[in-house]
């Protein structure tokens, strides 16, 4: 028997609409979850594989618009030489009836809609297991075990769910040993982002385009072989994201140079960072000046990437008088300040309401400090 080969992809979640980032960035991210189609198909013919198995959440909702699935069939359609094999997962189950009907009419991809064995190849076989609505609250690879496929063919499972928590506090429902329970020589599973071994033959292959920071780095897809029926699998993987994930941590004190710490803690070795969005969660205590200097900071190098973003709730500020006289030493302005620094430092006020008088001592120093 052949070297049997495929990608092992899942949760493309195309059609999200990336509605809490600017527009200058939000295109961008839209344009690339279809592409990615594409260098899916590459990794395929790099990888000399002829299926490419989707693990679930093809689409973001059950409810795609037509540009949306038709665009994407089209590019699937366009590779002749690849079978795009996709099952539904809970973002777009099969309770959308309407969705795969078109899916199947349009062509494109082979939708699996029932839980059977089916014959992907000469001695391969098959198990999916659609996922029939957004919380079916069931283990839906229990029929796997005791399925009735000869020894001598080839096992791969291919599911959508959870197997373990992750620190998310979601319900466990693929047990862990699914692949030994069902003799499965590889299980393809979506719903986690990230790319994640739990076995040797159990993998998620995270998304192909990343779309969270919870997940670092760059989207990826898993290349898998199985040289014969028991052979434990080959699993490699290959990146197929253009966007580069990251949050950072940024701790800082009050002597530091903020905007050195910055930009040490943002460098990139290649010096292009427009393909890169970064996270930077501030922490530690800085003076005012610092903490308006980091925010200027951030704007000012915001457009070399394809998204910066400063979160600074756990970074703390100290107000020292000598800072508050840059603004006033007295008048209106300065009692401004002193209320302004009353209320961001007043623990008996809601956390909201301490950001807001923060922020407006910052707007306020800026603007009469010139800094």
């Amino acid at each position: 028997m052949a070297d049997f080969r495929f990608i092992h992809t899942s949760d493309l979640h195309l059609g999200r609409g990336f509605s809490t980032f600017p527009e200058s960035i939000r295109g961008h991210l839209l344009y690339e979850r279809r592409e990615v189609l594409k260098r899916l198909v590459d990794a395929a013919r790099n990888h000399s594989a002829q299926h490419i198995l989707v693990a679930g959440d093809l689409f973001h909702t059950e409810t795609p618009s037509a540009e949306v699935w038709k665009q994407a069939l089209a590019e699937m359609r366009a590779a002749a030489d690849v079978t795009w094999i996709v099952i539904p997962g809970n973002h777009d189950s099969l309770a959308a009836e309407t969705l795969w009907e078109n899916v199947q009419v349009f062509g494109g991809a082979r939708v699996l809609t029932e839980s059977e064995p089916v014959n992907l190849a000469p001695g391969v076989v098959l198990l999916p297991s659609p996922v029939p609505s957004r919380a079916p609250g069931r283990d839906l690879t229990a029929w796997m075990d005791g399925t009735d496929v000869s020894d001598d063919w080839i096992r791969i499972g291919l599911a959508h769910g959870s197997v373990q928590d992750f620190g998310g506090g979601g319900e466990k429902i693929i047990p862990a040993d699914r692949a030994s329970s069902a003799g499965l020589d590889y299980l393809a599973l979506g719903d986690w982002h990230g790319c994640k071994r739990i076995t040797d033959r159990t993998w998620y292959s995270g998304t192909p385009e990343r779309d969270r920071f919870k997940h670092p780095g760059r989207g990826t897809c898993l290349a898998v072989t199985v040289t014969a029926p028991g052979a434990v699998p080959e699993v490699c993987e290959v990146e197929t994201g253009r966007f580069d994930w990251e949050e950072i941590p940024l701790a800082l004190t009050p002597e530091q140079d903020v905007r050195q710490a910055l930009e040490s803690a943002v460098h990139s070795d290649s010096g292009i960072r427009h393909d890169m969005l970064r996270k930077v969660r501030a922490s530690g205590w800085v003076r005012l000046p610092s903490q308006v200097a980091l925010e200027r900071a951030v704007r000012e190098m915001a457009p070399e990437f394809g998204y910066l973003e400063l979160v600074s709730d756990e970074l703390r500020v100290e107000y020292d008088v000598e800072d508050l006289d840059q603004i006033s030493t007295g008048g209106a302005l300065r009692q401004a300040a002193e209320e302004l620094r009353a209320d961001a430092t007043d623990n008996s006020l809601s956390a909201n309401d301490r950001r807001v008088a923060d922020g407006a001592l910052q707007r306020l120093y800026s603007y009469v400090a010139g800094s």
